[in-house]
C-alpha cells in the first residue's frame, strides 16, 4: 500500500441516521430515510420525495450566537465536523492551530442562503446578492465556520465538482496530511428549500411521485430518476505517522485517486470512468483483482447508469466485484454522497458487511452483481464512484491497514 495516509474520525449527518452509530444501524438494517418533504410544501411539484435529516436540532449541539449566524447547511456541517474530531481524538487545544486543516466541498448547499438574499431583493430596502456571489460567500462561510469555531488556521479551501467534489476533497485532504497537517474533510449538503427545489427539478433528473419505495432506483428497469437529499460527512485525515505518534485508532488508508472529465456530449466519444478508476488504481499500486466491493455512484437516470456499470464491467468484468449503492436508503446528497459513502466503505471494511442497495431489482442487462441484501464478506480494498453533472468522474480507492 503506497499511500500513509489514514483516516481517524467520521462524523456523519444523514436522512437515516444523525451520528456513525445510528447511520450505521439504519445502513445495515436496510432502513431508510427517504420521505415526502416536510420542510417546504411539494405538492404543486412533479417530484415529492427528499431524503431529510429529520429531527435535527441545532440548538442542542451548537451556542445559541452561532444559531443566529448560520444556516441549516452550516449547522449540519458544524455538527458533523466536531462528531469527526471528536472521534479522531484530536485535542484541539494542543495542537498547533496551523497544523490543522478543513477542505469541504459542496454543490447546492448555498440555495437556502441564496433564497434568503432573493427574499431581500424583493423586501423593502433589501439588497441584491447574485446567485454566483452567494454561492462563493456561502462556501467561504461554511469552511470558515468550522475553522474559526476549531481554531483551524492551517490549509482551508473548497471544491465545487458537483456530485464528485466530495471525494476530491477527501483526495486534496490526502496531499495536504502528507506533510503532517491533520486535515478535517468531506461535503455537507441542504438544498431543501423551495429555490433548490425548482432549480433541481429544472435538471431533468429528480424522480417523480411520492413512494419512497418506487423514488430511487439505480441500475433498476424502472430507474426514472434519483431522489435528492441533505446531509453528507465530514472526515479527520492525517499521515500515518501522525496518527501513530498520538495513538489514534485507524479506520483505513486512502490509497488511490483518479479523476477525468468526460468528453462534450454529442462528440461520440466514450466516458473516460474506466480511465478514472484505472488511474486510481495505478495509484494505490493495485490491480483490479485486488478490489472487493464497488460504491456505485448510483444516478438512477437509464443511460448514467448504463455507462457506470459498462465501466465497472469493463474494468471487473461482468459480475467481476460485488457493486451496492446504500445512498439509495439516503437520496443523491450532492457533494455530501462521497464523502458519506467512503464512512459506509470504511466501515464495511472493518466489519465485513456489505450495505444494500434497497428497493432495487437489478436490471440483468448491466450484468453487475448488485448487492440487494446485506451480504456478510471478507473485504480489505474498496473502491469509491463519484460522477457529476458536466462529466466530472472521480474514484478513490480505500484499504485496511492491517
Amino acid at each position: 500500500m503506497r499511500s500513509g495516509v489514514v483516516v481517524t474520525g467520521l462524523g456523519v449527518v444523514a436522512p437515516n441516521g444523525l451520528g456513525v452509530s445510528d447511520f450505521w444501524g439504519a445502513v445495515c438494517a436496510g432502513r431508510g430515510g427517504v420521505g415526502v418533504v416536510s420542510r417546504f410544501d411539494v405538492g404543486g411539484y412533479p417530484a415529492r420525495l427528499a431524503g431529510e435529516v429529520s429531527g435535527f436540532d441545532a440548538g442542542e449541539f451548537l451556542p445559541g450566537r452561532l444559531l443566529a449566524q448560520t444556516d441549516r447547511v452550516t449547522q449540519l456541517a458544524l455538527v458533523a465536523a466536531g462528531e469527526a474530531l471528536g472521534d479522531a481524538g484530536v485535542e484541539v487545544a494542543g495542537v498547533c492551530g496551523y497544523r490543522l486543516g478543513v477542505v469541504t466541498a459542496s454543490c447546492c448547499g448555498g440555495f437556502e442562503f441564496g433564497a434568503n438574499e432573493l427574499r431581500n431583493l424583493w423586501s423593502k430596502g433589501g439588497r441584491y446578492v447574485s446567485a454566483y456571489q452567494s454561492f462563493a460567500w456561502f462556501y467561504a462561510v461554511n469552511t470558515g465556520q468550522i475553522s474559526i469555531r476549531h481554531g483551524m488556521r492551517g490549509p482551508s479551501s473548497v471544491l465545487v465538482g458537483d456530485q464528485a467534489g466530495g471525494l476530491d476533497a477527501l483526495a486534496h485532504a490526502r496531499r495536504l496530511a502528507r506533510d503532517g497537517t491533520v486535515m478535517l474533510a468531506g461535503g455537507v449538503e441542504a438544498p431543501l428549500c423551495p429555490w433548490g427545489w425548482v432549480a433541481q427539478l429544472a435538471g431533468g433528473r429528480l424522480a417523480a411521485g411520492s413512494d419512497p419505495e418506487r423514488g430511487y432506483l439505480p441500475f433498476d428497469v424502472r430507474a426514472a430518476g434519483h431522489v435528492p437529499g441533505e446531509g453528507g460527512a465530514l472526515l479527520v485525515v492525517e499521515d500515518a505517522a501522525v496518527a501513530a505518534r498520538r495513538g489514534a485508532r485507524v479506520y483505513g488508508a486512502v490509497s488511490g485517486w483518479g479523476a477525468t472529465l468526460d468528453p462534450r456530449p454529442g462528440s461520440g466519444r466514450p466516458s473516460t470512468l474506466p480511465t478514472a478508476i484505472q488511474i486510481a488504481l495505478d495509484d494505490a499500486g493495485l490491480v483490479p483483482a485486488d478490489v472487493d466491493v464497488v460504491f456505485a455512484d448510483a444516478a438512477a437516470v437509464p443511460e448514467l447508469d448504463r455507462v457506470e456499470a459498462a465501466a465497472i464491467t469493463d474494468v471487473f468484468g461482468p459480475g467481476g466485484v460485488p457493486v451496492t449503492a446504500p445512498k439509495t436508503m439516503t437520496g443523491r446528497l450532492g457533494a455530501g454522497a462521497g464523502p458519506l459513502d467512503v464512512v459506509t466503505a470504511l466501515l464495511t471494511l472493518n466489519s465485513g458487511l456489505i450495505p444494500p442497495t434497497i428497493n432495487t431489482i437489478p436490471d440483468p442487462g448491466h450484468r453487475l452483481d448488485l448487492v440487494t441484501a446485506p451480504r456478510t464478506a471478507p473485504a480489505r480494498t474498496a473502491l469509491v464512484l463519484a460522477r457529476g453533472h458536466g462529466g466530472f468522474n472521480t474514484a478513490l480507492i480505500l484499504q485496511t491497514t492491517t
